[in-house]
């Protein structure tokens, strides 16, 4: 069972860059598909971004690929959100989340119901 810890969230202006860090404890992540979804306050979960255990990626809106890049070090047991040019309309609580997936090394997921293990989230907040 893996366990997952947010940070690197924060308040920060239009325009600034953030990096999220998913850690990973409890087992390696090497097996395991990632992905980060975000919540806002009176909104439902979205999905914002995935990687595969191979390293391929999937971005929710064309507003985001470009701005945000998914990465993950397996050696390092930590997944990454790289977030750049940051508007107001991205404040959220960033969450990571595992997927088990021992048999799908090129597999990716945008729904919150594929994942099995969830981080508690880190809020990030973009002024204008």
């Amino acid at each position: 069972q893996v366990q997952l810890v947010e940070s690197g969230g924060g308040l920060v202006q239009a325009g600034d860059s953030l990096r999220l860090s998913c850690s990973a404890s409890g087992s390696t992540i090497v097996n395991y598909a990632m992905g980060w979804f975000r919540q806002s306050p009176g909104k439902e979960r979205e999905f914002v971004a995935a990687i595969s255990r191979s390293g391929g990626r999937l971005y929710f809106l064309d507003s985001m690929n470009g701005r945000f890049t998914i990465s993950r070090d397996n050696a390092k047991n930590t997944v990454y959100l790289q977030m750049n040019s940051l508007k107001p309309e991205d404040t959220a609580v960033y969450s990571c989340a595992a997927r088990l997936s021992p048999d799908s090394i090129n597999l990716y997921y945008a729904r919150s119901q594929d994942y099995n293990y969830w981080g508690q989230g880190t809020q990030v907040t973009v002024s204008p």
